[in-house]
C-alpha cells in the first residue's frame, strides 16, 4: 500500500487543501476560483441537477485506490444526467475527510477529478470540504444543460419497448472478485474494472432526450429499478431475462451456475450498473456506439414480469440495494 507522509497544520488547512488541489480544478470562470461563497452560472435553458453521494464501506472498499474512488462519485451522477437526456456542464463537491486520514492522500483524489474532467469536458464550481470521525464520503452535485426534452420515469405506455445500454451485473461480480470470490483469472480485472468505473452513457444522452419515453439510470439492481419506473409509469413490464445482455465475463459465470436462471436473475438484481433503462416506441432507431438491447414491453396493469424462453420466471421478493436508516 502507498504510504503517504502526515502534513504540517499549517498545509491541513481546510482553506490551504482547497487552494492547492481544488482550486486548480475550478476552470469554469463561474466557480471564481473557489474564492466566494457561490458560483455564478448563466443559463440559456433548463437545468438538470442531480445528486449522489459515495460512502466508503457502502459504494467503495476501504482499499480502493482513491483516483477511481473521486472518477466513480463523477460517473454515478454523470449517468443520471445522461438518462434524463442532459449534458453536464459542472459539478460541486462536498469531501467528509475522516480525521485520521493522512491529508496528503487528497492529492490522489484531486487527480482522479482532474482526469475525469477532462474526459467529460466538466469543471468543478464550488462545494465543501470538512472533517469527520466517520468514513470517508463524497457527495456530488452534478449540473446539466437540458435536451430536448427531459424523460421522467413517469412516461412509459402501453406498446412501448423497454431498452437497457450495455451490460447487466459486471459491477455487482466486480465487487464480489474484489472480496475474494472465486473468478477466472481472465475476468477478474474486467469485472472489478466495472465496478470501479462505471461508463456514464452520455453520448446517448441527445438520443435519449428525443426518443425515450421514460428513463432512469440503473443503479439499485435492473429489477428494483424496472420495478420504480413501472409503478411510476402505472404500467406493467415485462422483462425478457434471455434477452438479457451479458459481457462475455458475466455470460462466463452465469454458465457456471448450477441454475442459469437463477444466475440470470441474480445478474439483474445486482446493483452499481449505471446503465440506462429506457422505454421508446417500437422501431425507434438508435445510432450510436453505445450498446442498446431491447429486453422487454410494456403492457398494462402493474409490476414486473420476469420471463424466459416466454416462460414465466418468479421475481425475488426483495431485490436491488435499499438504504435501511437508522434503527
Amino acid at each position: 500500500m502507498r504510504a503517504t507522509l502526515a502534513m504540517p497544520d499549517s498545509e491541513r488547512d481546510e482553506h490551504a487543501i482547497i487552494a492547492r488541489y481544488f482550486a486548480p480544478l475550478a476552470t469554469h470562470e463561474g466557480a471564481r476560483g473557489l474564492l466566494d461563497d457561490a458560483a455564478l452560472l448563466t443559463a440559456t435553458g433548463p437545468l438538470v441537477i442531480t445528486t449522489d453521494a459515495i460512502v466508503e464501506g457502502v459504494h467503495f472498499l476501504p482499499a480502493d485506490p482513491l483516483d477511481l474512488v473521486a472518477r466513480k462519485a463523477l460517473r454515478v451522477n454523470l449517468s443520471d444526467l445522461a438518462a434524463k437526456g442532459a449534458a453536464p456542464l459542472g459539478y460541486l463537491l462536498t469531501l467528509f475527510w475522516p480525521a485520521g486520514r493522512v491529508s496528503g492522500d487528497i492529492a490522489l483524489l484531486a487527480q482522479g477529478l482532474a482526469v475525469d474532467q477532462r474526459v467529460f469536458d466538466i469543471a468543478l464550481l464550488g462545494g465543501d470540504t470538512v472533517s469527520t470521525p466517520g468514513p470517508l464520503s463524497l457527495s456530488v452535485t452534478m449540473i446539466g444543460s437540458a435536451g430536448r426534452r427531459t424523460p421522467a420515469r413517469a412516461g412509459a405506455t402501453q406498446g412501448d419497448d423497454v431498452y437497457v445500454t450495455g451490460t447487466i451485473g459486471d459491477s455487482g461480480l466486480g465487487l464480489e472478485a474484489l472480496r475474494g470470490a472465486p473468478f477466472d483469472a481472465a475476468d477478474r480485472p474486467f469485472l472489478a474494472a466495472r465496478y470501479h468505473l462505471p461508463e456514464p452513457r452520455v453520448s446517448l444522452a441527445a438520443w435519449i432526450a428525443e426518443y425515450a419515453s421514460a428513463a432512469m439510470d440503473v443503479s439499485d439492481g435492473l429489477i428494483a429499478d424496472a420495478a420504480k419506473l413501472a409503478a411510476a409509469s402505472h404500467v406493467s413490464m415485462e422483462i425478457d431475462l434471455g434477452a438479457l445482455p451479458l459481457s462475455p465475463a458475466a455470460a462466463r459465470w452465469a454458465a457456471a451456475q448450477p441454475d442459469l436462471g437463477a444466475a440470470k436473475t441474480r445478474l439483474a438484481s445486482f446493483g452499481d450498473d449505471y446503465e440506462i433503462l429506457f422505454t421508446a416506441k417500437p422501431g425507434a432507431v438508435h445510432a450510436s456506439a453505445v450498446p442498446v438491447t431491447r429486453i422487454g414491453r410494456i403492457s398494462g396493469g402493474g409490476g414486473i414480469v420476469l420471463t424466459e424462453g416466454g416462460q414465466p420466471v418468479a421475481a425475488p421478493v426483495q431485490n436491488g440495494y435499499v438504504h435501511r436508516l437508522g434503527r
